[in-house]
């Protein structure tokens, strides 16, 4: 059987979601992964999610991240509520909240909208930030309860960072202009840099207003992307504990605009869509080349 899927997207960053018995074929997720996320020889996309129906741990589905190099994230935002829209366009689930069981814990979406068939509004909770350097993980010449303003050599340039835990390793590099460096060379370099032991995301921010920032973002196993849900969180509270902004605000990706709120009792909330893109089966699985 050619393995059913269908492809969503948040704001340009696309997901091939599909239920893990339809991978029951493939020994190596991650590889499948690499597969169908090459965009000249697969279908395309940033990741894929692969969902499950088992109620683990008080979840209602479980949810599992995969970048196109194979590798498996701790947690996308983006991807698990392109997942959580694929289970209410499948009509698996009725009520308004839903929890996803991911690497880093279990995440509740509420559906606040829906327009048309195939389009969804969530506010996703997507967890407390972790600030030590040991919980990034990022290795520092002493253990740093927060990463603020921390002196990083990357290729002949001393950058001042700003890194955190958001389900994934973050670093925060805040810009005035994104023209006037090379942010996706610095991007590559710091993803693969010797301090972050697990690599990392790398989020360039420009803030606009007290109530307004920009990204450009070099997301870890994946590249340039238009939008990442993880990213953009960690971007907004890297912000706020610099005392760049208020503690909701929006954030404008390339891909498109989400509001973010850090909540009084830790928790960061990101409003934002996924839409649906279209269906497939993936015949390269059972059609000789």
């Amino acid at each position: 059987m050619a393995p059913a899927f269908i492809k969503f997207h948040g704001f340009g960053n696309d997901y091939i979601v599909i239920e893990s018995e339809e991978l029951a074929g493939f020994a190596d997720w991650g590889e499948f992964a690499g597969q169908i996320c090459n965009r000249h020889y697969g279908a395309g996309a940033d990741g894929i999610a692969v969902i499950s129906r088992e109620n683990d741990e008080g979840a209602d589905f479980s949810v599992r991240i995969f970048n196109p190099d194979g590798s498996e994230a701790g947690l996308s935002g983006n991807g698990t509520r392109c997942a959580a829209a694929y289970v209410y366009y499948k009509k698996l689930w009725t009520r308004d909240e839903l929890r996803l069981i991911t690497r880093s814990g279990i995440k509740r979406y509420f559906l606040v909208a829906q327009a048309g068939q195939g389009k969804y509004v969530f506010d996703s909770e997507l967890g407390q930030p972790g600030f030590h350097s040991d919980s990034i993980p990022m290795l520092t010449d002493r253990p740093l309860k927060k990463v603020i303003d921390y002196p990083l050599a990357v290729d002949g340039h001393l950058l001042n960072v700003t890194a955190l835990q958001m389900g994934n390793p973050n670093c925060c590099i805040f810009v005035d202009d994104f023209e006037a460096l090379d942010w996706r060379r610095l991007g590559r370099a710091i993803e693969n840099h010797k301090q972050f032991p697990d690599r990392t995301n790398v989020v360039f921010v420009r803030v606009r207003d007290r109530h307004t920032v920009e990204l450009r973002i070099w997301e870890r196993g994946v590249g340039e992307t238009t939008a990442s849900g993880t990213c953009s969180c960690a971007a907004a509270v890297a912000a706020m504990i610099n005392g760049k902004t208020e503690r909701s605000i929006d954030v404008l990706m390339p891909g498109g605009r989400a509001r973010i709120q850090w909540r009084e009792d830790g928790e960061v909330v990101i409003n934002a869509p996924a839409e649906l893109v279209y269906a497939g089966d993936w015949l390269a699985h059972v059609l000789p080349l």
